[in-house]
């Protein structure tokens, strides 16, 4: 977080490994970092003891960043497209890399 603007505003709706979340309210407190919207974290649900819930610039979200108006549709229209995919012997859309774990 030191290498990136000051006052940055960062947004995690991806993966909660992805940052260093010590480090993140570090910066946080110390203004590296401005404010923080996060969906994901390392340990889920968030523990109650973190320091995130009590941070007045940080904005917690329980973990439903894809929930928007259509999001229900589009993911059963993408089931039902790979699931003919499978049957047809096509390749399938975003297949998870085991190895990799996404």
């Amino acid at each position: 977080f030191s290498r990136a603007k000051k006052g940055m505003v960062l947004i995690n709706i991806g993966r909660g490994a992805l940052l260093d979340e010590q480090a993140l309210i570090n910066s946080l407190k110390n203004g590296e970092v401005a404010a923080a919207g996060l969906d994901v974290f390392t340990v889920e649900p968030l523990p109650a003891a973190s320091p995130l819930w009590d941070m007045p610039n940080v904005l917690v979200s329980p973990h439903n960043a894809d929930l928007t108006e259509d999001s229900r549709y589009s993911s059963v229209m993408f089931f039902t497209k790979n699931c003919e995919n499978f049957v047809t012997g096509r390749e399938l859309e975003c297949v998870v890399d085991k190895e990799a774990g996404y």
